[in-house]
Order: structure tokens, then C-alpha cells, then sequence
């Protein structure tokens, strides 16, 4: 089984060290002021951006997030080496602040960011993240709480299945699709991914299938995200981040769909540039832009990477620094 293999050899981090050298000058310069880096790993999945971070810096002290408790504790076992320099915290990563300030730290020097759904989740059949086998219509991040994707499947009506999978899943066939579920719950309730994978097969064209992938993909995607309020836990957690950062801390995030990245780019956008009124005579102090862009637009894995691991294919980096000491509440959630 799965879960008998090390955690090590199971996931394989997306842009694991351009990530660590992104945040490497924040950690650095706060253990040169104050002996000590505080960083938050806010999806901190099977462990392995933590591990290398760890690893690199021995002042580092690291917070791992995860609403997974599963991957909180394969990421526990891992980083077992490293016990009393962690602190491991089963939250959603928009609760990043509250955890931070709980643990009795007055901010942090870097937060990481890896979005959307994790290898384990992908590997582990029983969860019902994966299009490409048969396993109960799950999909839940945190398997104690909230509705399934078979809740939504069978209880929501024709009309929210149709904006869900259009605007979640950026599907063109939504109405087909919907209208599929609808027909084939009234005669029977989904209970599996295979079932619901057969009523989108049956009403995707095979030649949309051909250069878009598998049929059920995008409608997978957007169960997911209206499972797990992924783009609303977004645009609450970045700000959340970055209202606990340290002047020099640094944010850096992973995105895997343009939904995703939209929002990342949004918040940094708004705090990358001046406030200051337009034609205003003379930028205040307050105006001034609260954060600093180290990435150019986004980067991506190299084809080296993505050879190595596939699923890093799809990611978009993005990073910021913040380089003013009052940020006057702009981020407060």
C-alpha cells in the first residue's frame, strides 16, 4: 500500500528550491537581527518545501498548516529531526494570522504558499480527488467536516451545478454536463467518482476530450474548489499572510489554475504600487507602494522539472517582500 512507502519517496516539491532561495534573504536577515526566522509553510502537505528549508537553516523556526490531517501527520513523522523547531497546526490556511499570533509569535519573516491539491490527496484512492479511478465522491481537504462532492452532485440544482463547473472549472459544456447529473441522480444518487466520470463521458464530445484532456477534468476541478472554498480561503489567506508579516518578510506562492493566480497577482498588484490620489502633487509616506515584486509576472518549472515530476507543469510562482513598516491595516482580515 501507499501509505507503507516513506513520505519522502511519495512527493516530490514543486519548485522546492527556487522557493527556499526566494525566501532564503528574509530568513537570513532575521536571524542575522534577532537569531532566530519564523516561517509559515501554510500548505504544508507531505513536508518536503519544509524539510529543505529546515535543512538549509539551522535558526529557522518553521509553522506548518495543513486542514489535512492526514499529510499533518506523514508531515510529522518526517520532520520528527527537526521536533523543536516546529510547530505543526491542523487550520485552514486562511486562518494563518490567528495561528501565528496563538502561538505567541509577534509576526513572521516568510510564509509559502503551495495551492491547490496535494499529491497525496491525488494518490490516496479513497479520498475522490482523481478522475482516473473508481473511489467513493469525496473530495474534502479536511475529511472531519463539510459537504462532499457527492453532496453537491445530488442536492445542488441544474442551475448552481451549471455556474460551478463554468466559472470553477472553466468548462464549456457545463449545461450538458449539469443536465447529465441531473438526469442520471434521478435515477440513482452518485456515490463514485467512476459514475460520475461515466455521465460527463457521455455528453463531452470526443474531439473536446482529444485536445483538452480527460472529459471529466475541469468538472473534477470545480467540485473540488466548491468543496473546499478554495478561491474564498484564498483571498481571505494572502491578505491574512501578509498582515503578520515582517518589514524584509517575504510571500511566496504556487498556483496551478488561472483562478488561482488571478487572486495572487490581485492582492500583490494592489500592494506593489503607490496609493497616492491621481495628479496628487507629492507621494506621502503613506502612499507609498507596501510591497516590493521579486518575481516578473510568474515563473514556471523548467522542462528538467516537470520531466522529473509532471504535476509541477501547471505551477505559476509569484513572490513579494515587504518593504514598508506601516502597512496601516491594509491587510487586517
Amino acid at each position: 500500500m501507499s501509505e507503507e512507502r516513506p513520505t519522502e519517496e511519495r512527493h516530490v516539491p514543486v519548485l522546492r528550491d527556487r522557493c527556499i532561495n526566494l525566501l532564503a534573504p528574509s530568513i537570513e536577515r532575521a536571524v542575522a537581527d534577532h537569531g532566530r526566522a519564523v516561517v509559515v509553510d501554510a500548505t504544508l502537505g507531505m513536508g518536503g518545501h519544509s524539510e529543505a528549508m529546515l535543512q538549509r537553516f539551522p535558526q529557522l523556526h518553521l509553522i506548518g498548516i495543513d486542514r489535512d490531517q492526514q499529510a499533518l501527520a506523514l508531515a510529522g513523522k518526517r520532520l520528527e529531526p527537526f521536533a523543536d523547531r516546529i510547530d505543526l497546526v491542523h487550520a485552514v490556511y486562511d486562518e494563518v494570522a490567528d495561528v501565528v499570533l496563538d502561538l505567541g509569535f509577534d509576526g513572521i519573516d516568510g510564509a509559502l504558499f503551495d495551492l491547490g491539491v496535494s499529491s497525496l490527496q491525488l494518490d490516496e484512492r479513497d479520498r475522490g480527488f482523481a478522475y482516473s479511478y473508481d473511489a467513493p465522491l469525496d473530495m474534502r481537504m479536511d475529511t472531519t467536516r463539510g459537504q462532499t462532492a457527492a453532496d453537491v452532485v445530488n442536492t445542488y440544482s441544474e442551475a448552481e451545478l451549471v455556474r460551478i463547473i463554468r466559472k470553477w472549472g472553466e468548462e464549456k459544456f457545463a449545461g450538458r454536463i449539469a443536465s447529465a447529473i441531473a438526469a442520471t441522480r434521478a435515477v440513482k444518487p452518485f456515490t463514485t467518482t467512476g459514475e460520475l466520470v461515466e455521465a460527463i463521458r457521455g455528453v463531452v464530445p470526443a474531439g473536446a476530450a482529444r485536445t483538452g484532456g480527460h472529459p471529466a477534468k475541469r468538472t473534477f476541478q470545480a467540485l473540488r474548489i466548491e468543496v473546499n472554498e478554495e478561491l474564498d480561503v484564498l483571498e481571505r489567506a494572502i491578505p491574512a499572510a501578509l498582515s503578520v508579516l515582517n518589514l524584509g518578510g517575504r510571500v511566496v506562492v504556487m498556483s496551478y489554475h488561472s483562478l488561482e493566480d488571478k487572486i495572487v497577482k490581485g492582492v500583490f498588484a494592489a500592494g506593489a504600487r503607490s496609493s497616492a490620489p491621481k495628479g496628487f502633487p507629492v507621494e506621502l509616506e503613506q502612499h507609498k507602494a507596501q510591497l516590493k515584486r521579486l518575481t516578473k509576472g510568474t515563473e514556471v518549472p523548467t522542462e528538467e522539472e516537470i520531466a522529473e515530476n509532471p504535476r509541477a507543469a501547471s505551477a505559476k510562482l509569484r513572490a513579494v517582500e515587504r518593504i514598508r513598516e506601516s502597512m496601516d491595516g491594509a491587510w487586517e482580515k
